[in-house]
């Protein structure tokens, strides 16, 4: 337990840190750690308390944001709530049961993998090239959605779209076991897609308008490494699948797809009970509790989540923001080796000697690590806020681990790559999303923002689809070559991402990027705006506000 103090603009408080992988239940109360999240702070690391006061004041006497925000609910009394047991409270209510959903979600879109295995192309009679077209048709409609998606998912309540839209991919699902030909499982992919496209962008813009910056790095850890148990457990679940062959007259394979399926029509109609709206508005929160989580939010410069109405300027200032443009490039540097990983791993490890059911219980162990090293990550990034850093380390190890594949023509070798691969693939991707979400402000704004990065990593799954040809098999050079050097796109947009948000810090620690906040005799600049309050400055500007500083 760790007791962190700092100037009032930059509160702090005690908090213990719990991760149970199996159970997805996460009290991670109280995890505020790092100045590096704030708009006042400048370093953590070495800082003294006079350091600390010093930047404080100086701040203050440009924009002074502490005094010139509206309080929320000025009327509300939150003084008795302990701010550990309402993230505590929070945790339960939302982290297992938006974890379980994209554990669905991601099952049902890589079971197909498995169905592989199990006669798939020859029950339809497709050819290998066939087979990859439903991969890729999955990726298209899945890219082109996510953006509207989580525009609806703003402007209508969390708990209607989400649980909607997983009704209707339960319903894809279950039909995609009842296809006889390769039309029919086109169709089907192409919808499942579609309907699926808006869990992830949704959830994690969700999730990141009820924490601070500092926060909800670990919660989207644990909310993708459902990515990881769905791997583990996909394999096991095939393997047990697999004894249900011509049950019904239906192949392993279509059960697999029938079974998976109406698990999720379930967990749809569930959703609309057990999913929460948005702070201001949520029913298992009292007024007060609701009132201090918006109150923590603007502390932490999120000063767009007391509301706000839907205008189309922020959605062009985060189409024209350059963060989104790179924040893209390296998300997709993580994203194309998940699902080239994914869809083929079970495949891959048949290729080194073994047959279908044991080739898929020897993904349970490698998708237990991705799991664990995914919740690390995420604990630690959010621990020293160094998002960025962590990038560049585990992207490292990715790339050392498809180095060996490529090279290496032991099987036993080459299993343990795979593990070395796992890290510059799962934990980068929450960690990135992490990154760019705690890099833009304003509710629409990263909204789109958010589901702009991911859409493009996922359009690039369409090629993840097409790289592991059967002629390659078993070594598969073409596909992990492919692989390493999107990884190698990831390390260099991550560096280039760095450097400019550090750039543009120093920037304002300079005073280059201050405004004029109310009379001439301000210490800002025309070029950057002239506005009456610092709170005019914040909502009209979000991000681009000179007090705000970038997470590197």
């Amino acid at each position: 337990m760790t007791t962190l103090s700092f100037s009032p603009q930059n509160l702090s408080f005690t908090g213990d840190i719990k991760i149970s992988v199996l159970v997805y239940f996460v009290p991670l109360s109280g995890l505020s750690l790092s100045p590096p999240y704030t708009s006042n702070s400048r370093t953590m690391t070495g800082s003294t308390s006079s350091d600390l006061e010093k930047d404080s004041i100086r701040v203050e006497e440009t924009v002074n944001p502490t005094t010139s925000t509206p309080l929320y609910n000025e009327h509300v009394d939150v003084s008795g709530i302990d701010e550990r047991k309402l993230l505590r409270k929070i945790d339960l209510a939302l982290i297992p049961w938006l974890s379980l959903l994209y554990l669905l979600s991601f099952l049902d879109r890589t079971s197909i993998g498995n169905a592989k295995l199990y006669g798939l192309e020859t029950d339809l009679h497709i050819t290998d090239t066939q087979y990859d077209l439903a991969l890729t048709v999955f990726f298209f409609s899945y890219a082109i959605f996510e953006v509207p998606s989580n525009v609806f998912l703003k402007r209508l309540r969390p708990s209607l779209w989400l649980s909607g839209l997983m009704l209707c991919w339960g319903i894809m699902m279950t039909v995609q076991g009842l296809v006889h030909n390769f039309g029919g499982l086109m169709g089907m992919r192409w919808m499942l897609g579609m309907f699926e496209a808006g869990l992830f962008p949704g959830v994690n813009y969700y999730l990141s308008c009820w924490y601070k910056r500092s926060e909800f790095g670990i919660r989207a850890a644990l909310f993708f490494s459902a990515a990881t148990v769905s791997g583990a457990f996909g394999g096991l679940l095939a393997a047990a699948i697999s004894n249900m062959d011509g049950v019904g007259g239906k192949p392993a394979w279509a059960w697999i797809f029938i079974l998976e399926g109406l698990v999720t029509v379930v967990a749809g109609a569930l959703s609309f009970f057990i999913i929460q709206d948005f702070p201001d508005t949520a029913k298992f929160l009292t007024e007060a509790e609701r009132t201090l989580v918006v109150r923590r939010l603007q502390g932490d410069d999120q000063f767009s989540a007391a509301g706000e109405k839907l205008k189309m300027k922020y959605i062009f200032k985060s189409i024209l923001d350059w963060k989104t443009w790179i924040g893209m490039i390296v998300y997709v540097g993580a994203d194309m080796p998940l699902y080239a990983f994914s869809l083929f791993l079970p495949s891959i490890i048949n290729q080194l000697g073994f047959e279908a059911t044991p080739a898929n219980l020897l993904t349970v162990p490698v998708y237990a690590f991705a799991c664990l090293i995914t919740c690390i990550v995420g604990f630690l990034a959010d621990r020293w806020g160094r998002r960025g850093y962590f990038n560049l380390v585990f992207l490292c190890l990715g790339a050392a681990g498809y180095i060996i594949l490529i090279a290496s023509r032991n099987a036993a070798l080459s299993y343990f790559a795979v593990y070395l691969a796992t890290c510059g693939i799962y934990p980068v991707i929450p960690n990135s999303i992490a990154w760019v979400s705690n890099n833009v402000e304003g509710s629409y704004k990263r909204s789109v923002t958010l589901a702009m990065v991911i859409s493009f990593g996922n359009i690039n799954g369409a090629v993840s689809s097409n790289v592991y040809r059967k002629a390659d098999q078993p070594w598969y050079p073409l596909g992990h070559g492919l692989v390493l050097l999107y990884i190698g796109l990831g390390l260099i947009s991550s560096s280039t991402f760095l450097l400019l948000l550090k750039r543009e810090n120093a920037k304002r620690e300079r005073g280059e990027r201050n405004e004029i906040i109310g009379d001439e005799k301000s210490s800002g600049f025309e070029v950057n705006g002239r506005y009456a309050t610092v709170a005019d400055a914040k909502r009209d500007k979000g991000d681009e506000w000179s007090g705000y500083r970038y997470t590197i």
